[in-house]
């Protein structure tokens, strides 16, 4: 026997239904997006034969059209080169390999992340058995949610897949990662990605740790215990062979000159995250050892000293465009200045000088990108770079940090104690 639906419930699925037709069509904008990346891929291998190449040009004008391609594709996208390589490997897989995906993300039937299980999957699959991993996937794809849908494709996939799990699971570990990704708040989340096997091991034995210390009188959860137990073992812990013993992590942290005094409760600033509060940032000016200390005025900003005790020898333009840069330059790329290299934005071959105004943080592959192909970039006071792309389009990056108009010209000329 059916229940009545009343007008009220009716309502509300209409609106339910404007929801699944807004989905609808931004799926069809990503199959649009796809089809565009694509013919961009196809235009750029096609052009590559035109490439000029110089005396020293140690790249391939296939590897300068596929650097010149993916680079660009992330600045426009503003997103990291990386994502927008797996962006062209997607597009290529829809155009070329996987029809009926490519039409049912088209049609709107299944999302670009439902899109992305299959497509992911499919890239280790043999060529003749890409047509049965597809068709037996795409009706699940329309009725599962995109965590089970990638379930069904791995177990799927491990019956069509030529090589055993042992062997691709060596290739797999050798792939192992770690990284960070900040949070709100002052938090972070820290990712590690290694054998499955390891990953239990650690989280089982922290979990041990954690619920040996639970008691009377423990008012932190176990969760957070364990949280606690992770980061003890990896700031104070040592590895089995001894490494990491007396190694203790360093931060390296702006401090607003009020709130070192305790008159302001000014954010500090921790260097690759961003805004920390204030009790955090006292705290780690009270174990001044472990960090730089940088005192900056509370309105303008601008830098009122520079502690010396980061470096033994320390270098006054090294450390201002460390501070100033934070990251690699190039637009998108997030890796540290701190493993990048010191590039001349005016060629030094050409006459550019080593001054703090033609010199900018990039790390090992975006510099080799700046001198292997045709990106160019031009330096604007205050440290603004303008870098112009192989197609003619600009994009901007801007410093992390605003600092005075150049470092100290020498180190006694940064005084050891504050100007207060």
């Amino acid at each position: 026997m059916a229940i009545p639906v009343s007008t009220t419930q009716q309502q509300l699925g209409r609106l339910f239904d404007e929801v699944a037709a807004a989905d609808k069509a931004i799926a069809r904008c990503f199959a649009v997006r796809a089809e565009a990346v694509d013919r961009a891929r196809r235009f750029s291998a096609a052009q590559a034969a035109s490439i000029p190449l110089s005396l020293q040009s140690r790249w391939s004008r296939e590897e300068i059209a596929q650097r010149e391609l993916s680079s660009e594709l992330a600045a426009t996208l503003r997103i990291p080169e990386r994502t927008a390589e797996t962006l062209l490997a997607e597009s290529q897989a829809l155009a070329e390999d996987l029809p009926g995906t490519r039409a049912a993300l088209a049609e709107g039937r299944i999302s670009y992340r439902h899109a992305q299980a299959i497509v992911q999957q499919s890239w280790s699959i043999p060529e003749e058995g890409l047509a049965a991993f597809e068709q037996a996937l795409l009706p699940a794809a329309e009725q599962l949610t995109v965590a089970k849908l990638k379930h069904k494709a791995r177990l799927l996939r491990e019956r069509l897949h030529p090589e055993t799990i042992t062997a691709r699971h060596t290739e797999s570990i050798a792939k192992r990662t770690s990284s960070v990704e900040a949070g709100a708040d002052g938090m972070a989340t820290l990712f590690l990605t290694t054998g499955a096997e390891l990953v239990q091991a650690i989280f089982h034995r922290a979990t041990d740790l954690a619920a040996s210390l639970q008691g009377p009188g423990e008012e932190r959860t176990l969760t957070q215990i364990r949280t606690d137990v992770l980061s003890d073992l990896l700031i104070h812990g040592v590895t089995p062979t001894g490494v990491g013993t007396g190694v203790k992590a360093t931060v390296q942290v702006t401090v607003p000159v009020l709130t070192l005094l305790g008159h302001s409760e000014e954010p500090g600033y921790l260097e690759g995250y961003g805004p920390i509060d204030p009790e955090t940032a006292r705290d780690l000016a009270s174990r001044a050892p472990s960090f730089t200390r940088l005192l900056t005025h509370p309105e303008t900003g601008v830098i009122l000293s520079v502690g010396r005790d980061r470096y033994k020898t320390p270098k006054a333009m090294r450390r201002f465009l460390r501070l100033r840069d934070e990251t690699c330059r190039f637009p998108g790329c997030n890796r540290p200045a701190r493993g990048a290299e010191l590039d001349h934005s005016h060629d030094w071959g050409l006459l550019g000088e080593t001054a703090h105004d033609n010199l900018a943080h990039l790390c090992k592959p975006n510099h080799a990108l700046k001198t292997q192909t045709r990106w160019t970039v031009t330096q604007k006071p205050g440290g603004i770079l303008t870098w112009t792309s192989p197609t003619g389009r600009d994009f901007i990056t801007e410093p992390a940090t605003i600092l005075p108009t150049g470092p100290p010209s020498s180190a006694s000329d940064v005084p050891d104690d504050p100007p207060f």
